[in-house]
């Protein structure tokens, strides 16, 4: 598997380094990024992925689409209204499914706002690098 080649899992990371700059992070259970390739090498630990949701049965579980276009199923207890693009962190139950307790709504155009903070995360990102190699 050749990571580089998926783009999305590297925008989102780069998206969460913004997020972390700016929110207090829980570091006392961290979270493998994950895409559907990666998922079943993290079975039984805890993940984190964002999905763009394809359909919710209404019952607690949602059909995803992961980073890399893999179909991901999600259990647990997700925010209503779901938008069209969420991050969820749990545990990898199967090869295909996570048990997620923390739902974050993304919106229906992360896709497009991701493009927009592609640019700037990459200034942010070296830019907190150069602060910390002046430490």
């Amino acid at each position: 598997m050749d990571i580089s080649k998926d783009w999305r899992l590297w925008l989102i990371l780069l998206y969460t380094c913004i997020i972390a700059d700016t929110e207090e992070m829980d570091t006392s259970s961290p979270a493998v990024l994950v895409n559907g390739e990666l998922l079943p090498m993290h079975v039984g630990k805890r993940v984190r992925a964002v999905i763009q949701v394809l359909r919710s049965d209404g019952s607690g579980t949602v059909t995803g689409k992961s980073t890399d276009g893999q179909q991901i199923f999600v259990k647990g207890h997700p925010p209503a209204p779901l938008s069209t693009f969420v991050e969820v962190i749990g545990i990898a139950d199967s090869n295909q499914s996570i048990r997620a307790d923390i739902w974050t709504n993304f919106g229906d155009v992360f896709g497009k706002i991701l493009h927009f903070l592609t640019f700037l995360s990459f200034f942010s990102l070296l830019h907190s690098l150069s602060l910390k190699k002046k430490k």
